[in-house]
């Protein structure tokens, strides 16, 4: 991300509000982001992170994972800064050509796909509750195995129970609790992790490539 004066003072703006915290300063740097891009700190006491979850994320951005997305909006969210990057693929699963499947939305049915076909990607789930849903179904049958998930969507439904199986896998995770989310979160987690990993693997995919 390029950065104005104007982002600079707020960001040191944000950091005065925070004042102290226990998140590490890859964790925190995720939090900040999340509250420039919303303006609201409620999710600093919302956003959970698993245990190397920021570590398994970089890791499979330098090799460069296949991400695979619920929505437009989070795949142009993060399409520049991987262009700029790690390159990575990006695939929208509302917009993956599927067969049509009685009682299931076009995004549950394509994200379904998506993760048969790349079962060890970088998932981001920002709005889909249906999506959600269906990723969390192969999880638990130990059909496919993430890299990493990042999960956003307003919960209203069964997102509590989803964020607890999570719990109990070993799957790396970052999602927001509680009722508050939406794809500009998302965007704003991925973003974040992405300046940060290629701030510790950036040199070494460049002379690789």
């Amino acid at each position: 991300m390029e950065w104005h004066i104007t982002d600079a003072q707020s960001l040191s703006l944000i950091d005065q509000e925070v004042g102290e915290h226990s998140f590490s300063p890859a964790e925190y740097e995720i939090v900040r982001r999340v509250i420039y891009e919303t303006a609201d700190f409620d999710y600093q006491r919302l956003i959970r992170f698993s245990d190397r979850a920021l570590q398994a994320g970089a890791a499979a951005l330098a090799a460069r994972s296949t991400i695979v997305v619920d929505v437009p909006m989070v795949q142009v969210g993060i399409a520049n800064n991987l262009q700029k990057t790690f390159a990575n693929p990006v695939y929208c699963s509302s917009e993956t050509l599927t067969r049509p499947q009685k009682g299931r939305t076009r995004t549950a049915w394509g994200i379904e796909t998506l993760a048969r076909r790349y079962p060890e990607a970088v998932f981001i789930v920002g709005q889909s509750q249906t999506s959600l849903a269906s990723l969390m179904t192969l999880i638990n049958a130990e059909e496919i195995r993430p890299a990493l998930v990042i999960i956003t969507p307003a919960n209203f439904i069964t997102g509590d129970q989803f964020r607890l199986q999570l719990h109990d896998s070993s799957i790396p995770y970052i999602y927001i609790n509680g009722r508050k989310g939406s794809a500009v979160v998302a965007v704003a987690i991925m973003n974040g992790l992405i300046d940060l990993s290629w701030q510790a693997y950036g040199q070494d995919v460049t002379t690789t490539s």
